[in-house]
């Protein structure tokens, strides 16, 4: 900042209170006018990173809802599949029958999990240039927990989701399908329930981080109603 004091004689104390107030004021001005330009700036890239990471979650919000809706699509026809299986055991139905109408439903045998890929460039790059700290600090909050959200969905899907799976034994029943032979009954059941079981946990963990992301994107009022 540069000023340009007044070359004239200062005859009176009221000359200098003057010309001492015009410098005070000329400062303030100034002072006054960075800080406005300052939080101008700072209000502009709150906004477009808002916008960036609120497009973002909403596309995020869609992607789960596309995965949730084909693994309940899937999750009913392993669930009927079981039914007829369960249906049959109950009743006393010979093994072979039993066997005959697995295989003539062998195509519905089969683990289609889906799950979406979550973006999260949004939130880095306002991190990064420091935008983050300049939204205003409830709405900051509910951005970092839905981010939070899509991570911790991110690492069961990548480690946990598969845990309840016997990979080899499900390997040797579809095997033991494509190739005609005769199946456990009791066996191809415990298979079926922990395909089940695989996908209604990641449908309830796709569910759960859609209401978590939800708040950031629609307001804090939705995370009660979620």
């Amino acid at each position: 900042m540069h000023l340009e004091l007044p070359k004239v004689r200062l005859e009176s104390f009221k000359d200098f209170a003057k010309h001492y107030l015009m410098i005070v004021l000329s400062i303030l001005t100034a002072l006054g006018l960075e800080a406005w330009i300052e939080h101008a700036h700072h209000s502009h890239a709150a906004g477009e990173a808002s916008r960036r990471m609120d497009e973002e979650l909403r596309q995020a919000i869609d992607a789960i809802g596309q995965s949730t809706a084909i693994n309940q699509k899937e999750l009913a026809t392993l669930r009927s599949l079981d039914t007829m299986v369960t249906s049959a055991l109950a009743a006393g139905v010979d093994s072979s029958e039993i066997n005959r109408r697995i295989h003539a439903r062998s195509a519905d045998y089969q683990l289609n999990a889906n799950w979406p890929t979550l973006s999260t460039v949004a939130w880095d790059v306002a991190v990064a240039d420091q935008s983050a700290g300049w939204i205003d600090a409830g709405a900051l909050q509910r951005y970092s927990e839905a981010y939070t959200a899509e991570r911790e969905l991110g690492t069961w899907l990548q480690h946990d989701s598969t845990l309840v799976l016997d990979a080899p034994h499900l390997v040797d029943t579809l095997t033991s399908l494509q190739a005609g032979h005769a199946l456990d009954p009791y066996g191809f059941l415990l298979s079926l329930r922990q395909m089940e079981m695989m996908l209604a946990s990641e449908i309830s963990h796709l569910q759960g981080t859609a209401r978590r992301i939800a708040p950031a994107v629609y307001g804090a009022a939705t995370a009660g109603s979620a």
